[in-house]
């Protein structure tokens, strides 16, 4: 058993999740392809947005994988920090907002 949380990402597993579910597999590779193919946005622009939601999302795979791919898309790192930094706020405006809820709930 590994100290690590999360199991390391490997060839193996990439192909046991193919083998496990082939079509659904394929599937999501052709629509992440065409979600980061060149568009009205650009890919560096893709994958900053990925980092970003990677960490609303909190995906230690999606984290590394993107910042990676970031970073080949010419994204500085001061980019891929500033694009966390909105990522936080987003995250942290959410609650805030949401204590709308609390409050309403307390009055009920």
């Amino acid at each position: 058993m590994s100290d690590e949380i999360y199991p390391q990402a490997t060839p193996q597993m990439s192909h046991e999740r193919r083998a496990l579910a082939p079509e659904t597999h394929a599937a999501f590779d052709a629509f992440s392809k065409a979600a980061f193919a060149d568009g009205a946005v650009d890919a560096t622009t893709k994958q900053l947005i990925a980092v970003a939601v990677a960490h609303v999302t909190q995906c230690p795979y999606c984290i590394r994988g993107h910042t990676k791919l970031a970073r080949r898309a010419g994204a500085s790192k001061e980019q891929v920090m500033e694009a966390i930094w909105v990522a936080a706020e987003m995250r942290a405006g959410g609650a805030f907002a949401h204590a709308a809820l609390a409050l309403d709930a307390y009055d009920d």
